[in-house]
């Protein structure tokens, strides 16, 4: 019998360590039964260590408490899990199932190369570091990959997604695909007491006027902002801030380019020692991505739940022949 396998984009490093994990003289207590196998405290906190210390930084007292006891039963909820579908592919491995060596040495040559820059020797040392060795990590990634191609073999591929199902998920979720209203945006901006093609000395106030008045009368605003304006980042494009939402700017200038029309220049604005010149080039008005952009998306989404769906039917059906105690 073939078994057919999924391998999944690896993580960061620090994730593809074994959280499970636990050196063989390590006996710190039982958190569960899983049939006739056991899941230790340890392996529960392994799974939940950088989450629990973040949380511990943010909560303290009953709320510290209440999050950390969540966080731990969700915890050990995966590992039960876990376990079941191992159990599962060693009775598959009883009818032919396996994961070819090669398989789990191309998983960790490409860790070796994805992580460590191909330096074998830094792998070595970092798995010696944290107490594991070669044998007990590429056991562990075989059990991860195990874990994923049980998961995978369980989901039809066929899912078919009907029109009423693509639209009803539009209509529940349209403000998933707002779009925002945008202006497309050019800005001068003179500073005091800076020098540039203005002169520091000279009164930037009535510079800045000198300057509107000029693309009032028809300047060009890109060459105007690449003469004169003190913005770093936008001069040598012509002050072009390209397409904006509100967000985008202080609140102050964000009202007055929102409140331009297309083609205008907008009164000198001053903030603070500076002040700025804007001109919109173009406007788009708030509006709902219509449901042709935004199917393929959404058929997506359905056929991802489905996969979950039937995933988790599956895992119901493992835990409710299994035999599991809870003891922590």
């Amino acid at each position: 019998m073939r078994f057919l396998f999924l391998l999944f984009p690896f993580a960061f490093f620090s994730v593809l360590l074994p959280l499970a994990a636990q050196k063989a003289e390590v006996i710190d207590g039982v958190a569960a039964i899983v049939n006739n196998e056991v899941i230790t405290i340890s392996q529960v906190r392994e799974l939940i260590g950088s989450r629990e210390r973040e949380i511990r930084k943010a909560y303290s007292g009953p709320d510290l408490a209440a999050r950390v006891n969540e966080m731990r039963l969700a915890a050990l909820k995966d590992l039960v899990d876990r376990q079941l579908i191992i159990q599962e592919f060693r009775k598959l491995q009883e009818k032919g199932a396996n994961i070819p060596d090669y398989v789990v040495d191309d998983r960790v040559q490409s860790i070796i190369r994805e992580e460590f820059g191909g330096d074998r020797s830094a792998f070595v040392r970092t798995l010696q570091a944290q107490g594991y060795t070669i044998t007990r990590f590429k056991d562990v990634e075989k059990e991860k990959i195990v874990v994923q191609a049980m998961r995978q073999s369980k989901v039809n591929e066929n899912f078919v997604i009907s029109p009423n199902q693509i639209q009803a998920f539009y209509n529940k979720n349209k403000g998933s695909y707002a779009i925002p209203e945008q202006v497309k945006l050019r800005m001068i901006v003179l500073r005091e007491g800076v020098a540039g093609d203005v002169p520091s000395t000279e009164n930037k106030a009535q510079t800045a006027e000198e300057i509107r008045q000029k693309l009032v009368a028809g300047a060009e605003f890109n060459r105007m902002a690449e003469m004169y304006s003190e913005d770093e980042g936008t001069r040598d494009t012509g002050g072009d801030w390209g397409w904006i939402e509100r967000g985008t700017l202080n609140e102050q200038l964000s009202k007055v380019a929102f409140a331009l029309s297309p083609g205008q220049v907008s009164q000198v604005v001053k903030l603070g020692e500076s002040y700025y010149i804007l001109f919109v080039e173009a406007k788009k008005n708030a509006a709902i991505k219509p449901i042709p952009e935004v199917r393929d998306e959404i058929e997506r989404n359905l056929i991802q739940q489905e996969r979950m769906k039937v995933q988790q039917h599956w895992i119901e059906g493992l835990r409710a022949k299994a035999y599991i105690k809870i003891l922590s």
